[in-house]
C-alpha cells in the first residue's frame, strides 16, 4: 500500500515502516558519532522501549555501550488496510540493526502493567542475560488495569483545585485559541496516580530483585518533567504532576532497596520538553514546545530525544561520571531548557502569539516536522509515493 500521513488532532493514525527505520538509523548514527560511552551498561531492560525516551535509551545503551537489550512495549501490528503503530516498526528496525551489529536484542509486546508480561521478562532475562545492570522505566500509557485488583484506571490531563485557562495551539490546523480545563475530582487524581505514578515501577523492581536478576551495582532510572510556569497548572501542579511526585517517592524507595541488596542506585531524570506522542496530547504544552524550539535553536542548544539521552548516559550515568543531583535528588538534563535567558525569551514571546503570527513567532514548522518524523514521515531518501508492505512481523 501507499502510506501517507493522516493526522487526527494530536495523533497521526498512519505510520511508514521505511520512514520509521530511517528515523531509527538517524538516531543510531548520532550515538555512534558521539563515540563509545565507557563503563556503560552491558545488559539492559527497557520498559516502554518503542518510542520517545525509552526508545532513545535502548538505542544509546546498545550503540553507545554495546549493551544487550530486552525491550517491553505494547504496540499494535498492522491490520488489513491499516499500517502498524510507529512503535511496532521502530522496534523491528532497532532489532534488525542491533542484531546486524552483533548485539543481543529481544522484545516482548504486551501490557507491561500485567503480571504475565513481568513473568515473561524475568524468564527471558534468566535464560539469556543472567542479570541486568540497567533498568529504564519509561511507560507512557493512558490506562492501566491493576494486576492485583483488576480495576481499570484511566489517567487525566487536568488541573487540581481550580479550572485553568491559557493559550493552546491546534498543531495540525495552526489555530491558536484559549482552552479552559476543568479541575479533576479526587477519583481522577487517584486514577492518574495509579497509571502514571511509581507503583508499577516498584513492582518491576521487586520482581527482578526477588528473582535475583539485578546485577551488583545495578541502576534503575525513570523519566519526568517539571517545566516552566506556563505549563505548571496543567502539568507540574496538575494530575500528571501529582503522579510524578509519586514516581519520585518510588525512586527513593527503590534506591534504598537497591543500596541494601546489590549496592545499586535509582533516581529520576528530569528531561527537556520534546515532541513525543505523550506531550502532544497535553493542552498548552505544544504551544510552549513550539516557542521553546525556536528559542533554543536560535541559542544553539536545542536537543531531541536521542541527544538528551546520549548526554544523560555520557555525562551523568556512565563514562566515569557521577550524577549531579538537584535539591530533591533528581538528575536534571532539562538544565539547558530552564536557563533564565531561555525562559525569559519564551515569556516575552508567549503573550503575543496569535494564529496570524504563529509561524513567525514560534517554530511550529519544526514542531510539525518532528511530530511527523515520529510516525516515519518526512525522512530523506524515502519514496513516500512508492508501494510498501505494511505487514511486518515482530522479530
Amino acid at each position: 500500500m501507499i502510506i501517507k500521513p493522516k493526522v487526527r488532532g494530536f495523533v497521526c493514525v498512519t505510520a511508514h515502516p521505511a520512514g520509521c527505520a530511517a528515523h531509527i538509523q538517524q538516531q543510531i548514527d548520532y550515538v555512534k558519532a558521539k563515540g563509545p560511552i565507557k563503563d556503560g551498561p552491558r545488559k539492559v531492560l527497557v520498559i516502554g522501549a518503542s518510542t520517545g525516551f525509552g526508545l532513545s535509551s535502548r538505542i544509546t545503551a546498545a550503540f553507545g555501550s554495546g549493551a544487550a537489550t530486552l525491550g517491553i512495549f505494547y504496540e499494535r501490528p498492522s491490520e488489513e488496510g491499516r499500517p502498524a503503530t510507529p512503535g511496532w516498526y521502530n522496534s523491528i528496525a532497532f532489532t534488525q540493526a542491533a542484531r546486524a551489529a552483533g548485539l543481543y536484542a529481544q522484545n516482548i509486546n504486551g501490557d507491561a502493567f500485567s503480571d504475565d508480561i513481568k513473568k515473561q521478562a524475568l524468564a527471558i532475562i534468566a535464560r539469556d542475560l543472567g542479570q541486568v545492570d540497567l533498568v529504564v522505566y519509561s511507560l507512557a500509557s493512558p490506562r492501566r488495569q491493576h494486576p492485583r485488583t483488576g480495576a481499570v484506571h484511566k489517567s487525566t490531563l487536568q488541573p487540581i483545585g481550580t479550572a485553568y485557562t491559557n493559550k493552546t495551539v491546534d498543531t495540525d490546523k495552526g489555530i491558536v485559541s484559549e482552552v479552559t480545563i476543568q479541575p479533576a475530582d479526587e477519583a481522577g487524581i487517584a486514577d492518574t496516580l495509579a497509571v502514571m505514578g511509581g507503583e508499577d515501577w516498584e513492582m518491576w523492581m521487586d520482581a527482578l530483585s526477588e528473582a535475583k536478576l539485578l546485577a551488583p551495582g545495578a541502576t534503575a532510572i525513570s523519566y519526568s518533567y517539571i517545566g516552566p510556569i506556563h505549563t505548571w497548572p496543567i502539568y507540574k501542579d496538575g494530575t500528571i504532576g501529582r503522579a510524578k511526585i509519586d514516581l519520585e517517592r518510588a525512586a527513593k524507595a527503590i534506591h534504598a532497596k537497591l543500596q541494601a541488596t546489590v549496592g545499586g542506585r535509582a533516581f529520576i531524570s528530569v528531561n527537556k520538553a520534546l515532541v513525543t506522542q505523550a506531550s502532544s496530547a497535553i493542552p498548552v504544552v505544544p504551544l510552549y514546545i513550539s516557542i521553546l524550539y525556536k528559542v533554543m535553536k536560535a541559542a544553539g542548544t536545542h536537543e531531541g530525544c536521542i541527544e538528551q539521552i546520549q548526554r544523560l548516559f555520557a555525562t551523568q550515568l556512565f563514562n566515569g561520571q557521577q550524577p549531579t543531583f538537584d535539591s530533591e535528588g533528581r538528575v536534571r538534563v532539562d538544565d539547558w531548557e530552564m536557563r533564565p535567558a531561555i525562559q525569559d525569551a519564551i515569556s516575552a514571546i508567549w503573550p503575543h502569539v496569535t494564529t496570524e503570527n504563529l509561524v513567525e513567532l514560534t517554530d511550529i514548522t519544526g514542531y510539525r516536522t518532528e511530530f511527523l518524523k515520529m510516525f516515519g514521515f518526512g525522512l530523506p531518501g524515502i519514496d513516500y509515493d512508492a508501494d510498501i508492505e505494511p505487514h511486518l512481523p515482530m522479530i
